[in-house]
């Protein structure tokens, strides 16, 4: 019985109908841009043919394990949305990313994620400003693990190599001059304090905003972490605008936005005749709710990319990052440490009267 012939990346090439190279670049992990559909190919073809590959003695000849962690909040709205595509763009760098939740900052599920990734010699790690507490996140990076943040504001630089921020800033001033051209007279932020530098990043930009319009108007912050309901914070609203109307509010994110909104129209006031709302995150429901409603769109895919860049560039496989990605986006360099990235504003029914 002769013995069966071992497969090649030759044959997977042929049987993928792409190059010897792009075989070897996929196989092999390496840092070179492939579409999702050539990667899907490759490892279609060698399913089919059998073909297996020794993971363990590549990883300890090129040193790296190829892995990936990432630590978030939660799974919820813009953490699961991201984190997606997180996956997707460090596929496509052949590494794999392994997506881990803080689960409310519990102390055991934060020992055994340190546990894990220790134990997975993961390349690098990305974390969310709120995923994990400074100290934990140092005892991974301890060995030389490069760690890139996004949506963190006030780490030390010599924890992370950097952070790729949303511009919450600008964000938030254009979303308090949008109101004020819609003809809002009085302001409120909706703020949730216990989302610490997040939520502080939107007081700064409210606060910008206002500064920057035309004219002085009278503003509050209506702090929703103080056990307050929405009918409440509808009565707090409606009494401070003392029958100004339309009065510009701005919501910490789409959920809040939403529930106010909500409130608003069930103690029969219009919107936006009466109360104007903004969310942020451009979450689905934003679209199809009624009315459906203004928000600041979070272009998931950019900030991905530059993330997975910025961790390509500790990892010595790309040159020090332009920052200009491929299709020539501005980015914002504040320092050495932090990449803005901006946010665009979706014009809907809650501010604009059709």
């Amino acid at each position: 019985m002769s013995k069966k012939r071992q497969i090649t990346i030759v044959d997977l090439a042929e049987a993928a109908g792409v190059s010897i190279a792009t075989v070897s670049n996929v196989l092999n992990r390496r840092n070179v841009p492939m579409s999702a559909e050539t990667i899907r190919k490759v490892e279609a073809a060698a399913e089919l043919l059998g073909y297996r590959r020794n993971v363990m003695a590549a990883s300890l000849s090129s040193k790296k394990s190829y892995e990936l962690g990432m630590l978030v909040p939660s799974f919820g709205g813009y953490y699961g949305r991201f984190a997606e595509e997180m996956q997707r763009t460090a596929h496509q760098y052949g590494y794999h990313l392994s997506v881990f939740s803080a689960a409310g900052f519990d102390p055991e599920i934060e020992k055994r994620h340190l546990d894990v990734l220790l134990q997975r010699r993961v390349d690098g790690l990305f974390c969310h400003g709120l995923a994990m507490s400074q100290e934990a996140t140092r005892q991974i990076v301890s060995d030389g693990t490069p760690l890139v943040l996004f949506n963190a504001w006030g780490w030390p630089s010599d924890i992370a190599a950097g952070a790729v921020n949303l511009d919450f800033l600008e964000g938030c001033d254009t979303i308090v001059r949008h109101l004020y051209e819609q003809g809002s007279r009085k302001m409120v932020y909706l703020a949730k304090a216990k989302s610490l530098g997040t939520d502080r990043q939107r007081r700064i930009g409210f606060r910008n905003g206002l500064e920057r319009l035309p004219e002085a108007i009278p503003s509050a912050i209506v702090e929703m972490d103080d056990g307050l309901t929405m009918d409440e914070a509808v009565e707090q609203v409606l009494a401070f605008s003392d029958g100004v109307r339309p009065i510009g509010v701005m919501g910490f994110d789409d959920n809040v936005a939403l529930a106010f909104m909500f409130a608003v129209l069930r103690h029969g006031y219009k919107v936006p005749q009466d109360v104007q709302i903004v969310g942020v995150n451009n979450d689905p429901f934003t679209s199809v709710c009624y009315p459906s409603m203004t928000t600041m769109n979070i272009p998931y895919d950019k900030q991905a990319r530059l993330a997975i860049r910025l961790m390509l560039e500790q990892l010595g496989e790309i040159e020090t990052m332009v920052r200009i990605d491929g299709n020539s986006d501005q980015v914002e360099i504040t320092d050495a440490h932090e990449i803005r990235v901006p946010m665009q504003l979706v014009p809907r029914m809650s501010t604009q009267s059709v």
